[in-house]
């Protein structure tokens, strides 16, 4: 029976070399020298130095726009609260999200029940796995799929015959 797996998962590589990227950038950068800016990845996990406020936010963009050069998804990113790390420093960690979780995983099985098509969607871990009969309906349910979930970043793969 066909069937194929709606994912979130990012292309690590591809940001991990974002964000060395990133911070080659800001060693070399002008308004960066003599400061604390620096970024770094641990596991899915950026984290964005800095001096103040506007700084992160600066470095936060020149993360961005590595990512987008390198066609990574920024809706992959998760940001957290930037906290205060002693004297006048400031670190933001900034999650990059990985599955889909289960809430949202609930919206996309209802949203494909609801739609009438002969598919069936089950949630496997943290995916979504999606079976039916034609191949035709599995990519009317992707194309629904596709428009309707925008907050998320989905990818599908696993598709079979």
């Amino acid at each position: 029976m066909p069937s194929f797996d709606t994912v979130c998962e990012p292309n690590m590589v591809e940001v991990k070399n974002a964000v060395d990227n990133a911070a080659k950038e800001i060693a070399t950068r002008f308004d960066f020298k003599g400061t604390s800016a620096a970024i770094e990845l641990k596991e899915k996990e950026i984290t964005l130095f800095g001096d103040a406020d506007f700084q992160l936010v600066q470095v936060e963009d020149i993360l961005r726009n590595k990512l987008t050069k390198r066609n990574v998804d920024v809706r992959f990113l998760d940001k957290g609260d930037v906290q205060k790390i002693g004297g006048d420093k400031v670190k933001q960690v900034i999650k990059v999200r990985n599955g889909i979780e289960g809430e949202q995983a609930k919206k996309i099985t209802r949203l494909i029940k609801d739609s009438k098509l002969k598919v069936q969607a089950a949630i496997q871990g943290d995916a979504v796995r999606v079976t039916g009969a034609k191949r035709d309906d599995l990519q009317a349910a992707m194309a629904l799929v596709r428009k309707d979930i925008t907050d998320v970043p989905l990818s599908f793969n696993n598709f079979r015959d």
